[in-house]
């Protein structure tokens, strides 16, 4: 799996013009689902998403987590995570995952998070969005699981 975290003040998604997912301090998740994810990836992407400490606490400007703001999340799929660019000119999306097996780990990865946080809203997969937000410092972080997994370099 593959995200763009941004840390906003407010986001929200549209649908032909009318908001069906928003959120206010906190993150705004954009989440690809790779051909080999798993749930476990899920889990995994999920969990260190929400201890990521990249807010303010007032000594340092990244020392608190979500869970310490009380921080809302905004979750909105998007397969082009997975885009090859290194042939041509237009993308290839062979690596995402295949449409419903992608939306059923989406829809596990926003049901993992309403247990988590509070506030958590997200749009509608496979739809054509429109996403708008103020990132917040700015503050943006891309994960993903693969790279998770493997030991760090020194």
């Amino acid at each position: 799996m593959r995200a763009v975290i941004q840390r906003v003040r407010e986001a929200s998604v549209s649908i032909d013009g009318a908001v069906v997912g928003s959120c206010g301090r906190g993150f705004c998740v954009l989440l690809g689902v790779g051909a080999s994810d798993t749930e476990a990836e899920v889990e995994q992407l999920w969990s260190k998403i929400f201890k990521m400490r990249i807010f303010p606490d007032g000594e340092h400007h990244t020392g608190a987590s979500l869970a310490d703001v009380d921080g809302e999340v905004l979750v909105v799929s998007q397969f082009t995570l997975y885009a090859d660019c290194r042939k041509g000119n237009r993308p290839s999306f062979s690596s995402a995952g295949a449409p419903d097996e992608s939306q059923r780990l989406y829809e596990l990865f926003v049901e993992r998070a309403h247990r988590d946080a509070a506030h958590v809203e997200c749009g509608e997969f496979g739809a054509d969005m429109q996403v708008a937000l103020v990132n917040d410092g700015p503050f943006t972080i891309c994960l993903d699981t693969d790279d998770l997994k493997r030991p760090r370099r020194r």
